[in-house]
């Protein structure tokens, strides 16, 4: 696996140019939309930098040379070093979504970014955002609302709720970003996907087969097909499991009556 490292003198391998955020079409889903409308602050500058599909653009150790990240396209996983023989998975992320704000302050990266098609990331200097609290501000709110959300879907969550709300959230980041909500390509393996909901690769393949048993959705390879977004925000949210739970309740309380 190729990797490219932080620090300047170790990127001639990585092809690089100047990005200006207030004329780029990711913008909308990358900084927030009242600063990049302010005309009286100077362009928010960074340099795009493109990742091969299986490389590294940082891995546990490196220094983080005061910089983050916005995906302009393609999609990193970030996961983070596990004394098990596979890292934990964090974090999938697409075009406009940051990456590395959790190391400002830090002198190295705790974790591992790796592209998982051909992408390109916006590299963005700490110093250059120094002067514009309020844009800081909204990328770092930005970040922990994803974290908090990931967390609350792990949480006291059946295998099947994780897999619906994973397969949900990927439809509304696919809808936000122009493309189709209900078909998609996966560009994640399933034992990645496992691995991010904290499920095991047989309990998920399990999962799978009754959500297509079930007419909620269609796979093809890597190429899924989503049938019944209704069911799978039920699902996701546990009103299907509570209905079926009243429904048994129901039925055992009325079984004594049946009997008499």
């Amino acid at each position: 696996m190729q990797r490219f490292r932080i620090s300047d003198t170790s990127r001639p391998a990585m092809a690089a140019s100047q990005a200006n955020c207030l004329t780029c079409r990711t913008a909308p889903f990358c900084i927030p939309g009242r600063d990049r409308q302010d005309s009286s602050q100077p362009p928010v500058l960074s340099r795009r930098v493109k990742v091969a599909r299986g490389s590294k653009l940082f891995q546990a150790g490196d220094l983080v040379g005061e910089r983050f990240y916005a995906i302009h396209y393609g999609t990193i996983k970030y996961a983070l070093p596990s004394p098990s023989r596979h890292d934990k998975i964090g974090a999938f992320l697409m075009r406009g979504d940051l990456l590395a704000l959790d190391a400002i302050g830090l002198k190295r990266h705790n974790g591992n970014a790796i592209a998982l098609e051909d992408s390109e990331v916006c590299e963005i200097r700490q110093r250059d955002i120094q002067s514009r609290p309020t844009l800081l501000h909204g990328m770092v709110s930005k970040q922990i609302a994803r974290e908090q959300s990931t967390a609350h879907m792990l949480r006291n969550s059946s295998a099947g709720q994780r897999l619906a709300a994973f397969l949900l959230d990927l439809s509304w980041r696919h809808f936000r970003r122009g493309y189709s909500p209900h078909r998609f390509r996966l560009v994640m393996s399933r034992q990645e996907i496992a691995n991010f909901l904290a499920l095991s690769p047989e309990c998920l393949s399990r999962e799978l087969t009754h959500f297509k048993q079930a007419g909620l959705l269609e796979v093809d390879e890597r190429e899924l097909t989503l049938r019944d977004p209704g069911a799978l925000r039920q699902l996701a949210t546990g009103a299907a499991a509570a209905a079926a739970h009243q429904q048994s309740a129901r039925t055992d309380a009325m079984a004594p009556a049946a009997h008499a």
